[in-house]
């Protein structure tokens, strides 16, 4: 475990993680557009515009329950006198309209149609009395209010005209989007598929859930973890377990994965220590097989070592995270998270932030990029507020309890209470 002398003692030699960021995103693209049935492009990004082939409504229609008539009678214009002071308007009922009624009909002076919510309305009707506004009469009715021109009427392309751009390129497709697509007549959009990760963990001494540990002995949290926070990203996630530090079994392992994956995500042996083989076996090629994958040390806290690069004949990208759960997670945010985003064709890649008063004295690591985590609080009057959690080898049990992470850069090392900080915000339900 890394502490934070030691980080500061190496922070010279370190690549500024936005150097680092710059370089590993600009050889990741989006994964080839997919044409799919809307059932199944929810949670995908669209790949191209969307523009409405057809009007929404599609008709003039009703928009609640109540009678279609036209405004003139109501208002004394025909030759059924208005209602005055005490007085009501009678109108002859003609036939009814329900939601599936077809047949074009025609308004004549003095009379209206009953209609439900989503009715056609009747030539010549521009106006819809609220049932509870009248006797609620069969053959004739008496209307006791006089709504506006218009009321209760949805006139066609109101909402939604034909040719309106309903959703831009990069856009999630959301339920509420769903529906918009379908009510204008799309069954399919073109999309980005979802990336398919893969999670493996790696290292002699990792055990399995449901036990805990022993001297030489660590349960593997975090391909529990990082499969978890794929899926929140949006990924296809799955979890092969653990890996032992065996050379051939890990490469085999890589390839294997290769058929079913658009990133691999490895965690644990980045470091320079004698039992860190993910590093020494992913930075070198051996007869065109897995590899090269390379390692670098950013200016970042927790956890410096970072590994990227392409493994197997497909050069799928594989992302290398430290094994310390804390450093893993943070990892998984600064590096694997854009990149899940960018295959995924989504915009912005990055995860929005706020300028959040400090509400509590703090140090940082100078030369390194602080990521620590926090909660996150608007205020009254406007803007945020945030309080720190537990950082640096504690991150993990403080990442329980964020909702953000405060950003702390590396010239920073001591951010006092009243200042002002950048905070990542963290999606999580709450």
């Amino acid at each position: 475990m890394t502490s934070t002398a030691d980080a500061e003692a190496a922070a010279n030699e370190l690549t500024p993680l936005a150097d680092y960021l710059g370089s590993v995103l600009r050889r990741l693209r989006a994964l080839p557009p997919l044409d799919l049935d809307l059932t199944q492009a929810y949670g995908n990004v669209l790949a191209s515009d969307v523009v409405a082939p057809h009007s929404f409504p599609a008709f003039d229609q009703a928009a609640v329950d109540g009678y279609a008539a036209r405004w003139e009678d109501l208002v004394g214009y025909g030759p059924v006198p208005s209602g005055g002071p005490g007085r009501a308007v009678r109108l002859n009922v003609v036939g009814d309209l329900g939601a599936a009624s077809w047949r074009p009909v025609r308004l004549t002076p003095g009379s209206c149609f009953s209609v439900a919510a989503g009715a056609p309305m009747p030539i010549a009707a521009d106006v819809v009395v609220p049932v509870e506004w009248t006797d609620q009469g069969m053959a004739a009715v008496e209307i006791f209010r006089t709504p506006k021109r218009g009321y209760g009427v949805r006139r066609a392309g109101e909402e939604l005209p034909a040719g309106t751009v309903l959703a831009r390129a990069g856009t999630y497709v959301a339920p509420a989007l769903v529906a918009v697509f379908a009510a204008t007549g799309i069954g399919h959009v073109v999309v980005r598929p979802s990336p398919r990760v893969v999670i493996v963990a790696t290292g002699d001494e990792l055990v399995d859930v449901g036990r805990g540990s022993q001297p030489g002995q660590v349960v593997d949290a975090n391909s529990h973890a990082l499969t978890a926070a794929a899926a929140e990203v949006g990924a296809l996630a799955y979890r092969v377990g653990i890996c032992d530090d065996d050379p051939e079994g890990l490469r085999g392992l890589l390839e294997d994965q290769t058929l079913r994956a658009d990133l691999i995500i490895t965690t644990g042996g980045t470091g320079t220590g004698p039992g860190d083989m993910v590093r020494r076996i992913l930075s070198r090629r051996e007869g065109g097989r897995v590899g090269p994958v390379t390692f670098t040390d950013v200016a970042l806290y927790p956890g410096t070592a970072l590994g990227f690069g392409t493994v197997g004949a497909e050069e799928v990208p594989v992302v290398c995270l430290p094994g310390e759960p804390g450093a893993a997670l943070i990892g998984f945010e600064v590096l694997a998270r854009p990149a899940i985003q960018l295959l995924a064709g989504a915009e912005p890649v990055f995860r929005p932030s706020v300028r959040a008063h400090l509400l509590e004295t703090i140090s940082s690591p100078g030369g390194l990029r602080e990521f620590r985590p926090a909660h996150v609080a608007e205020r009254r009057g406007g803007g945020y507020t945030v309080q720190p959690l537990s950082g640096g080898p504690y991150t993990l049990s403080g990442l329980a309890e964020a909702n953000g992470l405060m950003v702390l850069g590396e010239r920073v090392t001591t951010a006092a209470a009243g200042s002002t900080v950048d905070v990542l915000l963290l999606d999580r339900r709450r």
